[in-house]
């Protein structure tokens, strides 16, 4: 019922209803004084004139606060004035701020409404002075007069409703715009999170897995060979201190809205590989074919990730020896990583937990390709087709 209205508006509002007003109280004594009727007629009509201005500048008012206020008051103010015998006066001017109101700052039943009443207030206005008391009635030699009447009403009435209605289209569009932007800026905030949140797990997971990996083997080696427990802190060192400076680089992602930090490439294969034979994961890697050139550096982020959250995965829950193919075609690379499972683990639910999973094909999805994981017999296989963009 009632607007969202700054307060500049609202003062706005009131003082040209008040300006208004004290224009149109002299207007109607004046309008009064030049009726000379008997005293009594003319106090009468003194106060009904009043009571029509005051109804005029609450509508005015409230136009923009409540626009279905304002045109019911209005039409209100209309009614009394007609049915007090009144003639139109500049007091009707109104009407015109009213219409514009509705149109522009109204709900859906309300512009309606509003069209409405801007082609029924012509023909009631209209009807009024060419049928209504004291008009003589309609003749022949006056319904030409009422039609152009009719027409000049209408067109001056509908010109205020239809700057409102163009107002309203504005006020729309502007809306539309703005809803459309901030529906692009949470679209491009929650890429930029799930992003963050897959390098987060891919750089956490993979670490922690080495690093407890590395623990483990140093307590049981501790006793016996202490060379081992010291070259296996050694190798927690430095993963932590790699993983360290991986979550500070996300972190400040996080922070400050920036371009993207240094990611792996291909280059870096051979230190994941030592980090994971590191922890004691038999690994045996065979690339066939080899690649020619250099692959575009979504594709070689794509493959370092699936290869590292799978790797981690081959650390945390199989047994045996992991195989690890890639094959470096024109138009595509094809990645195989097979490992047995160290128990009986749900197909598509190796780590106990799917954001691996999901990281995982959100990588591939991302440069257009495919993943598919699961059980095969007694192992478990990550298999991933991601395109190049070579020659097909």
């Amino acid at each position: 019922m009632l607007r969202p209205l700054k307060t500049y508006q609202l003062i706005v509002d009131i003082v040209v209803a008040l300006f208004f007003l004290t224009v149109a109280v002299p207007l109607e004594l004046v309008s009064q004084r030049a009726l000379g009727t008997p005293l009594s007629g003319g106090v009468l009509s003194l106060v009904l004139g009043g009571i029509v201005v005051v109804l005029f500048a609450a509508a005015l008012a409230v136009r923009r606060l409540s626009p279905a206020l304002a045109l019911a008051v209005a039409w209100a103010a209309a009614i009394l004035q007609m049915t007090s015998g009144r003639m139109p006066s500049l007091v009707d001017i109104a009407v015109f701020a009213v219409l514009y109101a509705a149109a522009a700052y109204g709900s859906d039943r309300v512009f309606w409404v509003g069209l409405a009443s801007a082609l029924g207030g012509a023909l009631v206005a209209t009807l009024y002075l060419y049928a209504g008391p004291g008009s003589g009635g309609l003749s022949w030699d006056t319904i030409s007069v009422a039609v152009a009447v009719y027409i000049a009403a209408t067109f001056a009435l509908m010109l205020s409703w239809t700057a409102g209605a163009l107002v309203r289209t504005a006020i729309r569009a502007r809306e539309n715009r703005l809803a459309q932007q901030r529906a692009e800026a949470d679209a491009i905030a929650e890429q930029e999170r799930v992003r963050i949140a897959r390098d987060m797990h891919d750089v956490v997971a993979h670490s922690l897995a080495v690093v407890i990996a590395q623990a483990d083997g140093a307590r049981y080696a501790a006793a016996e060979n202490p060379d081992a427990a010291t070259a296996a802190l050694g190798t927690i060192s430095s993963t932590a201190r790699s993983a360290l400076a991986d979550v500070r680089l996300l972190l400040t992602q996080l922070r400050h809205s920036q371009a993207d930090g240094p990611q792996p490439t291909l280059a870096d294969l051979e230190e994941l590989y030592a980090q994971v034979r590191a922890a004691g994961l038999e690994l045996r890697v065979d690339v066939d074919p080899m690649p020619v050139g250099t692959p575009p550096a979504a594709v070689q982020l794509a493959v370092y990730r699936i290869l590292q959250e799978a790797l981690t995965n081959s650390l945390r829950h199989g047994t045996g020896p992991v195989v690890v193919r890639l094959s470096w075609h024109p138009d595509r690379v094809e990645l195989d990583v097979r490992n047995p499972l160290a128990t009986t683990v749900p197909a598509e639910q190796p780590t106990g937990g799917r954001h691996g999973l999901i990281g995982m094909r959100e990588r591939a999805q991302l440069v257009g390709g495919s993943l598919d994981a699961g059980a095969e017999g007694d192992g478990f296989v990550v298999r991933a087709t991601l395109p190049i963009g070579g020659a097909s």
